[in-house]
């Protein structure tokens, strides 16, 4: 099964039968009063977003990146951020199933409630999703604040400012003390970014602009601190509102290698004061900036959020230069800590040291044996991950 092709990880990589959903798209049908809408499963956020605002809602939260479809999005526990928010698959509320025997089946807390559970952070392996029902909120505008901040204050002020703002997540610049934060708040106010000013701010400043500035980080290490004190100044600041869909999301232009875990929200400042000593004591060639994000804990088996509140750390590549040392140097700092692995970013875990992470993965393995005994929708990648 192929969403959009986002993730890093070799998911869907087949010598056998690619399945794409790229034709079944759009909403199937909005109950206002249930707050509920069902939409076809290959529809991409991008296009979700204001299609849901033109009837008046919108989705409880997005990622900062919005290019994946539907089904890839939950299938992977893609997430954004807040404190009382869980990841994408948490508004989940039904879906479609069709199985490895061809037949459809619907899934939801009252019917086919295991596989309900299961399936929506399942990677592809149980089935086909072809619809899925989602929970709702009415429309409403954002805020988005931007600061910057030393990185040791942004720590010790982080438990006020996730329970302060709707949303909230920092990024740390390597070879600064420096973050760049983004806090969100619902507000009355009407939008104040003209489609021409969002346009010019996403792809030329958020995109053309950090390009042309990691080329120069990359033609001359030396002034990496520099540069990233300059773009986490550039980055933190301002303050505007806009609807909630593109208030949270950002078009990323930008190519890179990303790695992700999930890390339980008490370890989270540890963690990254570790992967700061580990980058700066090595001095390592980085220049992208680090993402730290929180997410509410929840009960689907396979989330890297099941049962835990948690931090998510996000690190990141340039294309084109060595990523490996960073990421095996990160990842053994993740798991010291006790990290997840985001399942469509890059990692080294496989089924044994994935297994001792959840605990309700034998719980996931006899349902997929159960729905497809023959292993139809299992990659080659996915065997690794899951058998």
């Amino acid at each position: 099964m192929a969403g959009a092709g986002h993730s890093f990880t070799p998911l869907v990589q087949t010598d056998g039968i690619l399945v794409s959903l790229d034709d079944l798209t759009g909403i199937e049908s909005l109950d206002a009063g249930r707050r509920e809408a069902t939409v076809f499963a290959g529809t991409r956020l991008f296009d979700l977003g204001p299609a849901l605002a033109a009837r008046g809602f919108g989705m409880e939260n997005l990622g900062d990146i919005n290019r994946q479809s539907l089904a890839g999005a939950i299938s992977t526990g893609t997430h954004g951020t807040g404190v009382a928010l869980g990841n994408i698959s948490t508004q989940v509320t039904g879906f479609e199933l069709v199985r490895a025997d061809g037949e459809a089946m619907w899934c939801d807390a009252t019917q086919n409630a295991e596989v309900f559970s299961a399936g929506r952070v399942s990677l592809g392996a149980l089935g086909i999703l072809t619809r899925i029902k989602l929970r709702l909120e009415p429309l409403t505008n954002l805020r988005l604040t931007r600061t910057c901040t030393n990185v040791e204050a942004c720590l010790a002020s982080a438990d006020g400012a996730i329970r302060e703002h709707r949303s909230f997540e920092f990024f740390w610049f390597p070879y600064s003390d420096l973050v760049a934060t983004k806090a969100w708040d619902d507000t009355q106010e009407k939008e104040t970014v003209n489609p021409v000013v969002r346009y010019l701010e996403a792809i030329v400043v958020e995109n053309a602009a950090f390009a042309l500035t990691a080329r120069f980080a990359n033609w001359f290490p030396a002034m990496v601190p520099s540069l990233s004190s300059f773009s986490a100044r550039a980055m933190g600041a301002g303050s505007q509102v806009d609807t909630s869909h593109a208030a949270l999301s950002t078009p990323r232009l930008v190519r890179f290698n990303e790695m992700e875990y999930a890390i339980p929200a008490t370890n989270g400042a540890a963690t990254l004061r570790d992967l700061i000593r580990m980058v700066e004591g090595r001095r390592m060639r980085i220049f992208f900036p680090v993402e730290y994000r929180w997410v509410r804990a929840d009960d689907i088996p396979l989330s890297p959020a099941y049962g835990q509140d948690i931090v998510t750390i996000s690190i990141h590549q340039s294309a084109g230069l060595p990523y490996q040392e960073y990421f095996d140097a990160a990842e053994a700092i993740f798991r010291q800590h006790g990290g997840r692995p985001h399942w469509g970013k890059m990692h080294g875990l496989r089924a044994e040291q994935l297994r001792a992470l959840y605990p309700k993965w034998d719980d996931f393995a006899r349902i997929r044996a159960a729905l497809d005994p023959e292993g139809r929708f299992l990659s080659p990648y996915l065997r690794e991950l899951l058998a």
